[in-house]
């Protein structure tokens, strides 16, 4: 009697149990379920079963418009955007000739002729460029200058560290370079930045704020944010250095101090004033004794890394003269010194004396289909060489 009770009660318990969780089945089925029959958004079994949407994508990017001009470019006109050639400045013929056939990315304005830097001459040779053209003068004050029968005398950066304050000197810069971007340059081979003590008349002398890096540094930034101030490009010359050198660049083979006598000294400039404002940097013909292995620094693969690596300028860099100058014109015919800048690292390759644009593109083009330039380099040149002058 016992276990049959037992037995019985043991059932009721499970019956009890049984109808709560129905009626709790029931009673949440109800909650779910809207008054039309539809769920009220709690997960169901058709819910769970179906596939999430996929994820919102990020957007594409936008191109880089330089390597979208870059793109469009010819191979041929690609390696010309990296030259800047020397134009008769006594009227239009040369210049409307490299630019509008050949394609060259810079010309550059010496002597003393001023023709082209009258009367807005250089307008149709803006206008015969595809690409913003980049058109260079060295104007340094001094012995040095281009304008001073147009626009007066500006006085040697030595006199100027002598007799001015830094933010005269800025001021007279920002003055002079507005009178040159009025007439058509956009870019000055100027400030100087080398140390000397030498003598004014000598290669560097007066051309030099000082002996003492710390003045020559503040004095040049001063004359190079003066040039921005206006809207030209200043250009930082001659890296490594050379006040300090053995002889004149122009007249044959120099060589400079070791490559830590110059850390201490005439590379101040080139580490300090990038960081204060755009600046582009020219490469002397000054071999360095343990650096460059007996060829000139803008020939030198080891003295572009000094500059990009040591220093860390990330700027536009400019060969001083390939084609007039015997430190490079004795060893190199010009189509082979442009290639060796290039390949060593120069954004620009420059010669002063005009013509051979054709002979130097023919032989940068053989280099090219013969693997002689690295094309990321070339690239990345490239880039550099067309923001410098906001093409893209």
């Amino acid at each position: 009697m016992r276990a049959m009770t037992s037995s019985r009660v043991g059932r009721r318990r499970r019956a009890r149990l049984l109808l709560v969780a129905l009626g709790a089945g029931a009673l949440l089925g109800a909650c779910l379920l809207t008054p039309d029959g539809t769920t009220d958004g709690a997960p169901t079994a058709q819910h769970l079963l179906k596939p999430e949407p996929p994820a919102t994508s990020e957007p594409e990017p936008e191109p880089d418009p330089c390597a979208v001009l870059i793109e469009a470019m010819t191979p041929r006109d690609r390696l010309a955007q990296r030259l800047m050639v020397g134009v008769d400045p006594s009227g239009p013929a040369a210049a409307l000739v490299v630019v509008g056939q050949d394609h060259v990315g810079g010309v550059f304005l010496g002597g003393n002729a001023t023709d082209l830097l009258v009367d807005q001459a250089l307008a149709p040779v803006r206008d015969a460029a595809a690409i913003p053209l980049t058109v260079a003068v060295d104007d340094e004050g001094g012995r040095v200058q281009r304008i001073d029968a147009l626009d007066g005398d500006l006085p040697s950066p030595r006199v100027m560290a002598a007799t001015m304050t830094p933010e005269q000197v800025r001021a007279a810069a920002a003055d002079r370079g507005t009178k040159l971007r009025a007439r058509g340059v956009t870019l000055d081979f100027a400030p100087v930045v080398d140390l000397s003590t030498q003598p004014d008349g000598s290669v560097i002398g007066d051309r030099s704020f000082s002996a003492d890096p710390e003045v020559a540094t503040r004095y040049a930034g001063a004359f190079a944010a003066g040039l921005r101030d206006a809207g030209l490009l200043p250009v930082l010359k001659h890296f490594p250095g050379h006040g300090s050198a053995s002889g004149d660049s122009h007249r044959g083979a120099v060589s400079t101090p070791p490559l830590d006598t110059l850390r201490a000294n005439d590379l101040r400039p080139y580490r300090e004033l990038p960081a204060e404002g755009a600046v582009a940097v020219m490469t002397g013909h000054l071999t360095v004794p343990d650096l460059t292995e007996g060829v000139p620094a803008s020939l030198s693969p080891q003295a572009y890394q000094v500059l990009r690596g040591e220093l860390g300028f990330d700027g536009l860099t400019i060969t001083d003269d390939l084609g007039a100058m015997r430190a490079v014109s004795d060893r190199y015919p010009l189509p082979e010194a442009v290639l060796l800048a290039l390949r060593s690292g120069a954004d620009i390759a420059f010669w002063s004396s005009g013509g051979r644009v054709v002979e130097v593109l023919d032989r940068l083009e053989a280099a090219v289909a013969a693997g002689e330039l690295d094309p990321a380099a070339a690239v990345a040149s490239l880039q550099r060489v067309l923001r410098a002058k906001a093409a893209c």
